[in-house]
């Protein structure tokens, strides 16, 4: 019998605003462990809700599921304050977003300077079209 905060996968889902497949793929990761009803359902408590909204917020902002493993500490009630591995995972990937952006930043420019030379280049094109008609 459901006490009145579990809730099946549908309901859950819905709350969290994900899809009843990535919570059976955070089960699936090893990230959580859904008790089951006695006809096979999954059942999730409030507890289980806090835990599935971090990871969704972990993934949301980049981490990977192998990611979010190493921080299964942080993930239940009891790790949801400060968690000193937690800091450093998210340090690790705030680290890692700014080697990306400094390519990405890196990769712009280089399209940028390439647009500026094919622009330059394009009066003389145009004049030499006008000077065929």
């Amino acid at each position: 019998m459901l006490e009145e905060a579990d809730m099946q996968i549908k309901e859950a889902a819905e709350t969290l605003g994900i899809t009843q497949r990535m919570l059976r793929h955070y089960e699936n990761a090893g990230l959580m462990d859904a008790r089951r009803s006695e006809n096979g359902y999954r059942i999730y408590s409030d507890a289980d809700l806090r835990r599935a909204a971090r990871i969704r917020d972990l993934i949301e902002t980049g981490f990977s599921t192998r990611e979010v493993r190493l921080m299964a500490a942080c993930l239940s009630d009891e790790g949801s304050g400060p968690c000193a591995g937690g800091i450093a995972q998210l340090q690790d990937k705030l680290d890692h977003i700014d080697r990306l952006r400094a390519d990405l930043d890196h990769r712009r420019q280089a399209v940028l300077d390439r647009i500026a030379t094919l622009r330059a280049a394009l009066p003389e094109a145009g004049e030499r079209q006008n000077a065929r008609a």
